[in-house]
């Protein structure tokens, strides 16, 4: 009788694993952390692993180093892993650190997507190797105090996703503008943002980013892209004395420059005018 119930017992756990991600699949979850399936199934963690390394093409790992699996579904097999929004929230929470879906990725998700995005853009507190995975990849900035920055759950998302607000995103794309595109192309995904921004939210971001040298740049930018009202909102939270910047910080010298006054911004840019 032993024997019946041992072997009855192994039988249910031979393909606990593909069960379990079939499972998953079918409630819109694209994630398992081996700790989860062990609990789970009662499998061992070896057999666990054993079982997972079978599914190739159905599972992939997200990272060498991590026990964190994606469950491909068929329509995204083609990608080699589903879409970083429909897993992003699992991965943070499990590993117990903040993000939120930033910068031209965040822009996206409010209709601004002037240029087509290969790579999903995130902001956390800690640097983080950017993940390739498929034809899916992730690309992270660093942001202290991120949990400063107002952020809310992306409409129409497939899983739940923190994404920065509008105002916020606005300001991220200034602030971050030489490591993604440049201030001209940052300019260019704001301004069909500029329907959206409210000018309490506005200073509220600013307000917590508390930035100056940054808030003078947005100011910059929005007033170029034709927003005289929200840039008066940003001139009216700077102080009265401005230390001068350059618009793109990473264009060198200030020297022969045109110095816009109200802005104390030395302009750099040959496509950006006010």
């Amino acid at each position: 009788m032993k024997n019946r119930t041992k072997s009855a017992s192994k039988a249910r756990r031979i393909g606990a694993a593909e069960a379990l991600c079939d499972a998953r699949l079918a409630l819109g979850r694209v994630t398992i952390v081996l700790k989860d399936l062990v609990k789970e199934t009662g499998l061992s963690a070896i057999a666990a692993k054993r079982q997972l390394s079978r599914l190739r093409g159905k599972i992939v790992r997200l990272s060498p180093r991590q026990p964190f699996y994606l469950i491909v579904s068929p329509e995204h097999r083609s990608m080699g892993a589903p879409p970083a929004t429909w897993w992003l929230q699992d991965y943070f929470t499990w590993l117990g650190r903040p993000y939120y879906l930033a910068l031209q990725s965040a822009a996206s998700s409010y209709g601004s997507n002037p240029q087509a995005l290969q790579v999903t853009q995130v902001m956390t507190n800690r640097p983080c190797r950017t993940i390739k995975v498929g034809r899916v990849q992730v690309r992270f900035f660093v942001k202290r105090g991120i949990e400063r920055t107002p952020t809310q759950q992306a409409a129409g998302a497939v899983a739940p996703l923190l994404v920065s607000t509008a105002e916020a995103t606005a300001y991220d794309l200034v602030r971050y503008a030489t490591s993604i595109c440049g201030i001209e192309r940052a300019a260019e995904t704001i301004r069909p943002l500029l329907p959206l921004l409210r000018a309490r939210e506005l200073r509220r971001v600013l307000d917590a980013e508390n930035e100056p040298a940054v808030a003078q740049r947005l100011g910059f930018v929005i007033e170029a892209c034709g927003n005289k009202s929200l840039a008066k909102a940003v001139r009216d939270w700077l102080p009265d004395e401005l230390t001068p910047v350059t618009l793109s910080p990473a264009k060198g010298k200030r020297d022969n420059l045109p110095l816009v006054k109200r802005w104390q911004v030395f302009n750099n840019s040959s496509e950006l005018k006010i």
